[in-house]
């Protein structure tokens, strides 16, 4: 009798210290799909995201639009320029017509700027032109990336500063010396920044 009892509290002592069993393969199979759900769903949040912030890049699309604009002001200007300088072209003074004239290449380098803008602009930023074949495309379309825009804008901006600055010396008699002198400083800041930004795009492509 005590013999059959020690057995059985060996018995009950070594139940108890036997691990847990452990969890059923379909348990596993749970959690399994759970996690799955929750990356899938993690996935398509990115992906809404990410299209939907990749299409807000068409936000500038009426911006560039709105470029046109902008030109046509600058193509009215022009004409009336013109209006306004042909009934006087004979009695006019040479100096006067140059002036004329200069302002004239003033507001086409403006208007070549905004054109360049425009189209490449879009073309980076929005999405490439799909022109028919039958179009006659500019030479540069297409061709021009961030580094190249930015540095043809620098450009335009020198020749645009460049020709202000040559009506104010050709006008130099009617201009406070002290305007003239900061007119050169402006020219001159506009020249070395777009030196200095030429020099960083070419140090950087050599990297």
């Amino acid at each position: 009798m005590a013999l059959f009892s020690g057995l059985s509290l060996a018995l009950m002592a070594g139940k108890q210290e036997s691990p847990a069993t452990p969890a059923g393969p379909s348990q596993a199979i749970r959690q399994w799909i759970c996690r799955q759900v929750v990356f899938t769903q993690e996935v398509e949040m990115e992906k809404i995201f990410e299209n939907t912030m990749y299409a807000a890049r068409w936000l500038l699309a009426p911006i560039y639009f709105g470029l046109s604009f902008a030109l046509l002001a600058l193509g009215v200007k022009f004409f009336v320029e013109v209006a306004h300088t042909l009934p006087m072209i004979l009695t006019m003074s040479e100096m006067d017509l140059i002036l004329v004239v200069l302002s004239l290449v003033d507001i086409a380098l403006v208007g070549g700027l905004i054109v360049m803008v425009m189209f490449a602009g879009y073309e980076n930023f929005v999405s490439q032109l799909d022109l028919d074949e039958s179009t006659d495309k500019l030479v540069w379309l297409g061709k021009l990336d961030t580094s190249s825009l930015k540095n043809k804008v620098a450009a335009s901006i020198v020749a645009i500063s460049s020709i202000h600055l040559l009506k104010v010396f050709m006008n130099a008699p009617e201009i406070a010396n002290d305007k003239i002198l900061w007119y050169v400083v402006l020219h001159m800041t506009f020249v070395v920044s777009a030196f200095a930004m030429g020099l960083l795009d070419r140090i950087m492509t050599r990297h």
